[in-house]
């Protein structure tokens, strides 16, 4: 979630039975996202996680939401249900390098996930570093080290242009869903470039540009529709922010990286329909800020109420409302000094 890296929170409350689907496979702890790294827009919360303000008859009660992520409940429920890192934390898991003794760094690591994960799959021989500048998702990840018993995990509060630990210390270095989310990547390459150890391992998850295609192409079409050209730019920029293998193979390069294996999935979130979409916990913790930030103020009941109605009428002429999310697995070694 930065004025170290990440622009925005992210974090999901409740997702039902869904998180029994991923309960077996992987620990129930969360990364994520697309936040763990930057609070820039936190709204202090007096009655309880998710509150939400007075909204006005005429505005969607949705676009009144609010989350404290300094709150002790809500970092408790916060990893409950990672349904959106989750995953990315399996695709990772079933391709990064396994070594015994190996020193590794997580980068990002919010409450644990896949932090924990990996340290007891890498076995006690091994040493996993966790670092994150959300205090209160440490203290949640202790808890956990401490309940799991992992004496493996170091957790280190820092940022990840400027991480706390010395030069060529790390056989390899995990991300996930961070990328899209650094203010600044390359410096954050560079600086794993320089904890990297030779032929050190770096292995990245990340969303990638077409995520929720349909849901963009809607939105763009109801801002042509009302004429605001200089929003529908805004959103443009907000889309192309999204990463390609390409772009982060090129800063992965400049960093000294040689891209060595991609492996690219795909899934879908589906949606009764606009409304249940726009209403969604994770939604708004993860997205709708963002898409706000689209439009001015005094524009957003309008347009997201013109929005929400088509996206109904999508959902209604389709039978529901699917979102497709692009993913990939991105593992690169660190370069020989001198090396081409």
């Amino acid at each position: 979630m930065h004025p170290i890296f990440f622009e925005q929170p992210v974090y999901e409350l409740i997702f039902g039975l869904a998180c029994a689907v991923w309960t077996p496979l992987i620990p129930i702890a969360a990364s994520d996202l697309p936040h763990q790294w930057l609070v820039t827009r936190t709204v202090k919360s007096p009655r309880r996680p998710g509150d939400r303000t007075m909204h006005r008859p005429d505005e969607p009660d949705y676009l009144t939401f609010a989350a404290d992520l300094s709150d002790p409940a809500l970092v408790a429920i916060y990893d409950e249900l990672p349904l959106w890192s989750a995953p990315f934390g399996a695709l990772l898991l079933r391709h990064v390098p396994l070594r015994r003794g190996a020193t590794v760094l997580d980068l990002g690591c919010g409450t644990g996930f896949p932090l924990l994960e990996l340290a007891q799959r890498l076995g006690a021989a091994s040493t996993v570093y966790g670092v994150d500048p959300w205090a209160a998702s440490l203290e949640r990840a202790r808890e956990k080290v401490a309940q799991w018993g992992v004496p493996n995990v170091v957790l280190l509060s820092g940022d990840a242009a400027t991480l706390p630990l010395p030069d060529q210390h790390l056989d390899l270095i995990v991300s996930n869903l961070g990328v899209n989310n650094f203010a600044d990547p390359e410096a954050v390459l560079r600086e794993c470039r320089r904890v990297a150890r030779p032929r050190a391992t770096l292995a990245l998850t990340t969303n990638l540009q077409g995520h929720m295609h349909e849901f963009y192409a809607v939105f763009a079409q109801i801002l042509q529709e009302l004429g605001d050209h200089e929003a529908r730019e805004r959103l443009a920029a907000h889309i192309a922010h999204r990463t390609t293998v390409a772009r982060l193979s090129a800063q992965l390069a400049a960093a000294q990286f040689q891209v060595t294996r991609v492996v690219e999935e795909q899934m879908v979130w589906r949606f009764a329909d606009g409304s249940a979409l726009l209403r969604h916990a994770f939604i708004k913790l993860g997205f709708l800020d963002d898409w706000k930030a689209v439009l001015p103020p005094d524009a957003r009941a309008k347009v997201f109420t013109a929005l929400e109605a088509a996206l109904n009428r999508v959902a209604a002429e389709r039978g529901e409302l699917s979102l497709s999310i692009p993913m990939a697995y991105i593992e690169a070694t660190c370069k020989m000094t001198g090396s081409p």
